[in-house]
């Protein structure tokens, strides 16, 4: 006799129908991310916690997301006539930080001396119209021009047209650079410092677009902290933000 919980399509014999309604899980995902709410916390009429969470995390293994975000990038690019590939990007990154969570740490936080955070570092590639390239999740105390290796190490093959790189002076260095060269010999890299003799705040050029990319994700409330035990799992929050971004953006400019 059933159990009453949603069936696995995966598991279901040839021919039978899924019980899940895909949409309505969709939904669950993006409450949870736009309102930060506990997982225990979700409305009745979204289906179980449980249901969420598999959904998550098989979309995530299978590669949904990514092959999702893919699309509407591209669908994005295209309907600001731009190419699909872009020839420019930006880098930067964000620390988060750690918030009272159960259960195990396995992938451990660190402690970004500079800003004071205990935490997370999320490191963000984005194009010149603000729209997430790439974006890994790691320890706050791995510097930006070490967490930047490991961004641009899984940029391989995945833009063959990109020849320019802004960033910050956090990028300097013989590192960086030679990580650059063997994964994108293409792409020369441009440090954007703020001058000497600027006093308060000051729009830099390229730097501004993916700080307001930051603050783009930065309106998803589960986002505001580092809730997640795993880094793939706030990663997977993170190209989420991003779907949830470029389908608004495609529905306004419709």
């Amino acid at each position: 006799m059933s159990s009453g919980g949603p069936a696995d399509p995966a598991s279901q014999a040839p021919g039978a129908h899924r019980t899940v309604d895909v949409r309505e899980v969709l939904n669950g995902l993006l409450y949870l991310l736009s309102t930060g709410c506990q997982w225990r916390a979700i409305p009745k009429d979204l289906p179980p916690r449980s249901t969420l969470h598999d959904y998550l995390d098989r979309w995530d293994y299978d590669g949904t997301l990514e092959r999702i975000h893919h699309t509407l990038y591209v669908q994005c690019r295209e309907q600001a006539g731009r190419e699909a590939s872009p020839t420019v990007a930006i880098i930067d990154s964000q620390s988060v930080k750690n918030a009272e969570k159960g259960g195990r740490a396995i992938d451990p936080a660190g402690y970004d001396a500079g800003k004071k955070i205990k935490g997370k570092k999320r490191h963000l590639l984005v194009d010149t119209e603000g729209l997430v390239l790439q974006v890994i999740v790691h320890a706050a105390d791995i510097q930006d021009r070490d967490g930047g290796v490991l961004l641009v190490a899984s940029l391989f093959g995945l833009f063959p047209f990109l020849c320019k790189l802004y960033a910050d002076a956090g990028y300097q260095g013989a590192k960086f650079q030679n990580a650059l060269k063997r994964v994108l010999r293409r792409v020369k890299l441009e440090i954007v410092k703020r001058s000497d003799a600027a006093k308060g705040f000051v729009v830099l050029p390229k730097r501004r677009i993916v700080e307001r990319t930051i603050g783009w994700l930065n309106r998803c409330r589960r986002l505001a902290k580092d809730w997640e035990n795993l880094n793939r799992k706030a990663l997977a929050f993170l190209r989420l933000a991003s779907i949830r971004l470029m389908v608004r953006k495609l529905c306004k400019d419709a």
